[in-house]
């Protein structure tokens, strides 16, 4: 009962956990910490981010039928910026996620785009000093959410021109390259260390409860982040959290674009 399970405090990984059973201990960070825990052992089995594993994949397993992606707009991995894409001259980076960096540098390169860059702690205020900033997860949601002037009656009509900010949702601009989901996190361990097999299946059966649920969980997470939770409903189940072959095929993608190989060894089912 030891072995410690890593999670982002973030909500779009609430559905994964929120229901989970049997007293597993919990251990929360930020992607960039959750992914240095797992390859020194202190976590067992942890929520990474995709290029991290992709990284590290000779030393981590993978289940096989969890992952945290999109197809088209994520709403929490934005590039929020003033003026044209093409004047970006200094952008702020996120330091809780080496992913949301390397696939936002990898879509600005590929459109003759070269700001420099420069890691920054804070949200939108940031924008006073850097012609762009990129936010991920709860910040990134809640910093959409304070633009918003009122909220449509459908997610088609969601803007993303606020006066002199416009928001670039970079798992859209990724769809529109490869018309493949983008894989942000995957849950993986040391090879040497698979997680219970009693771990694996309370995490399919939390799984099921929060997707089941997820309007409860929507309700709790927009209540935690004071958002509308309308929007939080619509974020939620835009998730693909089952690792299937379209979301394979978008991480055996990013992976290309990396130069690195994609050879998973998944955790048997």
């Amino acid at each position: 009962m030891s072995y410690v399970l890593g999670v982002p405090p973030y909500a779009n990984v609430a559905p994964l956990y929120r229901f989970l059973e049997g007293g597993w201990p919990l251990r929360q960070g930020v992607p960039a910490e959750l992914n240095r825990l797992v390859l020194s052992g202190e976590v067992g089995l942890s929520l990474v981010s995709s290029y991290f594993y992709l990284e590290h994949q000779e030393e981590l397993g993978l289940l096989p039928d969890f992952s945290v992606a999109v197809l088209g707009r994520v709403y929490s991995v934005n590039l929020f910026h003033k003026g044209n894409l093409a004047d970006l001259q200094r952008v702020a980076l996120t330091t809780e996620s080496a992913t949301s960096v390397a696939l936002l540098q990898l879509l600005l390169r590929e459109r003759g785009i070269a700001p420099s860059y420069q890691r920054a702690e804070g949200a939108l205020e940031l924008l006073e000093t850097y012609d762009g900033v990129l936010l991920i997860g709860d910040r990134a949601i809640q910093a959409y959410a304070q633009l918003l002037p009122s909220l449509p009656e459908t997610p088609h009509a969601l803007p993303t021109r606020f006066g002199e900010v416009e928001v670039v949702d970079l798992s859209m601009l990724w769809f529109a390259r490869t018309r493949l989901p983008f894989v942000f996190a995957v849950w993986a361990y040391r090879k040497e260390n698979p997680p219970p097999l009693g771990l694996v299946q309370a995490l399919r059966r939390a799984r099921r409860q929060g997707l089941a649920r997820l309007g409860e969980v929507a309700e709790g997470e927009a209540r935690r982040l004071g958002v509308h939770p309308a929007l939080m409903e619509h974020y939620l189940w835009n998730f693909r959290y089952h690792l299937e072959e379209p979301d394979r095929l978008g991480l055996a993608a990013f992976a290309e674009t990396l130069g690195l190989p994609f050879a998973p060894r998944y955790y048997p089912q």
